[in-house]
């Protein structure tokens, strides 16, 4: 009998990707959304909101996952409603984990998708699941609050909590920085508006997140929190040079004072120390090749 995983926010930009990996793995997969509309790669959709706890009854009830991947919450830090982040990030996944405790029999592993957001922008270099977390924005404290409320469910659920760094691919928003910048450039656009181009961050691809999700529920470190990030660091200006060497295209690039976080630091990334004890043969796409892909 094959193994049903349901993927939360299966309609999202993660979620698809995380759909059509687990497909191809072999794994019967159901998409979980608010949306009835099933715009997913999954065999199986369910319409249910994350707010509603009988409708996650519900649809824990229909699936009765052997794995859950949760993707579902609010991710954009600028987005308008800050009550959001609350009511879906920390509410919404109380809400599933009450659901699956209660009508999930032959769970393996729940992994929840929490955020580096958490370890904020004030402490330099690569950060270890150790680094004290300084959360400075509410999409941040909202992912913080639930781990800490997650840690309740552990004598429960087998739940696995992992912390992505910044990742993306084709799908990703446009209000997100690297979509942006490859829309300008496939647009041909003459301008860009930037914050500070002398920063270093990971920009991962969102086809190696989701390998690493899909061994980590495997391998399943019951209790454990693992950053997921490859260590790699790119500089904002190194991204605009490999955007404009594989376009052949040029663009004039202006500062924009509103764009620069106040005290950032210059280098923050992740230690992949952990992650590699449970996901062995994991090889991060080097940012050229994802880049690639998307101006594809």
């Amino acid at each position: 009998m094959s193994q049903r995983v349901l993927v939360t926010g299966a309609q999202g930009f993660t979620g698809f990707h995380m759909v059509a990996r687990l497909s191809a793995l072999g794994y019967e997969v159901w998409g979980l959304g608010s949306d009835p509309a099933n715009r997913t790669n999954a065999g199986h959709y369910l319409t249910a909101n994350l707010t509603d706890p009988d409708a996650m009854a519900s649809a824990i009830k229909t699936c009765r996952p052997h794995y859950v991947i949760h993707l579902a919450g609010v991710a954009f830090v600028g987005h308008d409603s800050p009550a959001a982040f609350y009511n879906v990030n920390l509410i919404g996944t109380r809400h599933l984990l009450q659901a699956l405790d209660a009508h999930a029999d032959d769970l393996k592993c729940v992994l929840l998708a929490s955020s580096a957001n958490i370890y904020g922008n004030g402490t330099d270099g690569l950060l270890s699941e150790d680094a004290p977390p300084h959360p400075a924005n509410d999409y941040a404290v909202s992912k913080l609050a639930m781990e800490y409320m997650a840690q309740l469910w552990l004598h429960k659920l087998p739940i696995v909590i992992a912390r992505p760094f910044n990742y993306t691919g084709i799908g990703q928003s446009t209000s997100f920085l690297i979509p942006k910048i490859v829309s300008h450039f496939i647009a041909k656009k003459e301008l860009i508006e930037l914050g500070n181009l002398d920063v270093w961050r990971e920009f991962n691809d969102v086809r190696d997140v989701t390998d690493a999700y899909a061994k980590l529920i495997q391998s399943a470190p019951i209790g454990k929190i693992i950053n997921v990030c490859s260590g790699k660091l790119h500089s904002l200006r190194e991204v605009l040079e490999l955007t404009a060497n594989l376009t052949h295209h040029r663009l004039e690039i202006k500062a924009n004072p509103s764009f620069v976080r106040p005290n950032e630091v210059t280098s923050l990334g992740g230690d992949p120390s952990l992650l590699r004890q449970y996901v062995a043969d994991w090889n991060p796409t080097p940012l050229n090749e994802t880049l690639k892909w998307m101006l594809s």
